[in-house]
């Protein structure tokens, strides 16, 4: 493995290691469009995910989307030689060809991947990337170097299924059409075409049978499926000479750009220019890069432009709490303030009685509201911006809506979400419902339902008062009542703490009382920004979190000496729910684990040898990025998403918070 620059971007590559590591070589990459759509696949190019694919498009974006290119079969022939370049694996166990045979290097330039085959007669470069903006992958094939002029021949396989479902053989076919060097499919609703410069194209529409999901198999779920050969296309080409494949979908045939993979080039340098991130090590550059991947856009009800986070590749769409817990780090780390409040004014467009929707389905039908923390994280993030980019006219647009969110918890909202006039924290909860982050549910059970007070929700409303009322304040607002709660809530939050174990209540006045098992959520409350601790009960926390939930890829959800955890997360859907809150440790964590580290110990060193380990988790699994959750033990294997939102921006968030104190330090001295 080696890291370089290459057009002025981070470079992660690797050489024949690819091929001779049975792991490393289906490893996956992931491009995006900033629409919702993406291509995925693994290092050797054979699908294992019903994820995967050349081109997913999001045609009513950020969602709908559809798997159109699941793959591509890749053949170049020269002196009567046929070599392959990609792999299909069918469900009867055999891979034709064999994987990686002429591959000789992998490597992501940026974001966009790049690989290298050769045999004894040719050398030749493929660099995939999408047009920002539209549902178009572009591949550029570069022969390098041949014996003599090879013919380059494209076998594009094509569908037009929902992502989340699969596709079976039968009577039904899609229109195929060929012409000169274009494929045309239509397949209901959807158009896809398939261009090659300097191509000549020949229709098939044939059914292929058993294409494998070795993925989906581990995790439980439909293992195989059929897809439509759509045909071929075919090119000469002479050492030196550059082919572009364009897939795209929509009624209008695509053009060819030999501009735009310089356009691509030129957009991620300026993203790295916009963070300041020049002279940062090259793994928090590609971080920045991965943040970008999770930014789409979402129409407002106006009908006006406005942006939203996907919250994890290959399957979550955009939900409010993800988004909000990732904006600090995916766009204020990165020096967009304006797109970070673009996203808020989106979210705050459907916000219903004071309650931020959990998620937008894939489906595009009305937000679903179900849960109590991600209001709570909207107040934080206005809160980040308003810190960041002291904008006063955007901060009198937001405070209507904060306020609201105060007159629809006294009064009671969903769920039983509300403000206890006793003590003045948050309850929440209702039969059957999961409303925190921890919101795993296998059909009736919800695996950890935290009915009552949670730590972390009161601890974000502790802070978010504080806000209010200083807001209020500068606003020339009446802060008097924000400023009543926050007094009762501090003085409430006090309950929180379990002086027989040293640490804080993870939930009070649940239906069976409190519950004291040892989870990360009251990391949140060590945090000075929450101010509700004691320092020297903060500090306990703290040392509890570090001791038993700390690993080198987050926190545990879940301590090990406590009853329910479990040590892995794998099988089916009902394993897999059962584990996803019970131990299984979530990147994202690390955040305000750091943060409250270095509020406590003041330690920038000592914060980043903690983070380190994350950086690693770029070369392993999703390649370049960060994935949502780990294996709870050694040596805490990637599982679920292998890009998750709230993990790349909260390990860049960590680090951000790290040099600034590094810097203040300097100063200091």
């Amino acid at each position: 493995m080696m890291t370089m620059v290459e057009d002025g971007l981070p470079v992660l590559a690797f050489g024949r290691d690819v091929v001779a590591d049975p792991v490393l070589r289906e490893a996956e990459w992931l491009v995006t469009n900033g629409i919702g759509g993406y291509a995925s696949g693994t290092v050797v190019g054979l699908p294992s995910r019903g994820y995967h694919g050349i081109l997913v498009a999001a045609m009513a974006p950020p969602v709908d989307r559809r798997v159109l290119v699941p793959a591509l079969t890749e053949t170049v022939t020269c002196r009567g030689r046929q070599a392959d370049l990609s792999a299909l694996r069918w469900h009867d166990g055999t891979m034709a060809p064999e994987p990686g045979a002429t591959l000789q290097g992998f490597a992501l330039n940026g974001t966009m991947p790049v690989w290298r085959y050769g045999t004894a007669d040719f050398q030749i470069e493929k660099r995939l990337w999408m047009d920002h903006g539209r549902n178009t992958t572009r591949i550029e094939y570069t022969l390098l170097w041949a014996a003599e002029p090879v013919e380059l021949r494209l076998g594009v396989i094509s569908d037009s299924r929902d992502y989340h479902s699969r596709s079976f053989a039968s009577g039904w076919r899609p229109q195929v059409q060929a012409n000169g060097d274009c494929l045309t499919v239509v397949s209901g609703d959807v158009t896809l075409h398939a261009r090659l410069s300097g191509a000549q194209a020949a229709a098939d529409g044939s059914w292929w049978r058993g294409f494998d999901l070795a993925e989906e198999r581990s995790r439980g779920l439909t293992d195989a499926e059929d897809h439509i050969h759509a045909g071929t296309l075919s090119a000469v080409l002479a050492a030196g000479d550059v082919a572009q494949l364009v897939l795209a979908a929509g009624a209008a045939v695509p053009g060819f750009d030999s501009q735009a993979r310089g356009a691509e080039i030129e957009r991620a340098k300026g993203l790295l220019k916009q963070a300041g991130v020049g002279e940062a090590p090259a793994w928090v550059q590609r971080l920045v890069l991965a943040a970008d991947q999770f930014i789409a856009r979402r129409t407002l009800h106006d009908g006006s432009a406005g942006h939203t986070v996907m919250a994890g590749y290959h399957w979550f769409a955009d939900w409010g709490r993800d988004t909000m817990i990732s904006l600090p780090g995916l766009v204020l780390a990165t020096g967009r303030p304006e797109m970070a409040r673009s996203i808020l004014r989106a979210f705050a467009d459907v916000i219903d009685a004071g309650m931020v929707p959990n998620r937008f389905p894939d489906a595009g039908t009305a937000p679903e509201f179900n849960t109590v923390d991600a209001t709570f994280w909207f107040i934080e993030a206005v809160a980040a911006v308003d810190r960041a980019a002291h904008d006063h006219a955007f901060l009198a647009e937001m405070f209507p809506v904060l306020d609201d969110i105060v007159v629809h918890l006294k009064q009671g909202t969903r769920y039983g979400i509300g403000i206890d006039p006793a003590d003045g924290l948050i309850r929440a909860g209702a039969p059957g419902v999961q409303l925190t982050w921890m919101d795993a549910r296998v059909g009736d059970w919800v695996v950890t339902p935290r009915r009552g007070k949670p730590i972390e929700v009161n601890a974000l409303w502790v802070s978010g008062l504080r806000f209010l009322v200083d807001a209020a304040q500068r606003l020339g607002r009446d802060a008097s009542e924000f400023q009543r709660l926050l007094n009762l809530a501090s003085s409430g939050f006090a309950r929180f703490w379990n002086a027989g174990r040293g640490c804080c209540f993870d939930v009070l006045d649940g239906p069976d009382g409190h519950e004291a098992l040892l989870r990360p959520n009251q990391i949140f409350a060590a945090r000075a920004a929450a101010g509700v601790l004691p320092r020297q009960q903060a500090r306990q926390v703290l040392d509890m979190c570090e001791v038993h939930l700390l690993t080198p890829c987050g926190l545990r959800s879940l301590a090990p000496q406590e009853p329910g955890y479990v040590p892995s997360y794998g099988g089916d859907q009902t394993h897999r729910d059962a584990a996803y809150h019970q131990g299984t440790v979530w990147a994202w964590l690390i955040g305000p684990f750091i943060e409250a580290h270095l509020d406590l110990h003041a330690d920038p060193d000592r914060a980043a040898a903690l983070l380190a380990p994350l950086a690693d988790q770029l070369r392993i699994g999703g390649l370049g990025t960060i994935g949502e959750i780990f294996e709870a033990e050694h040596p805490f294997g990637p599982r679920g998403c292998i890009a998750q939102a709230w993990s790349v921006a909260e390990v860049l968030r960590a680090w951000t918070l790290i040099e600034t104190r590094r810097a203040q330090g300097t100063r200091a001295t």
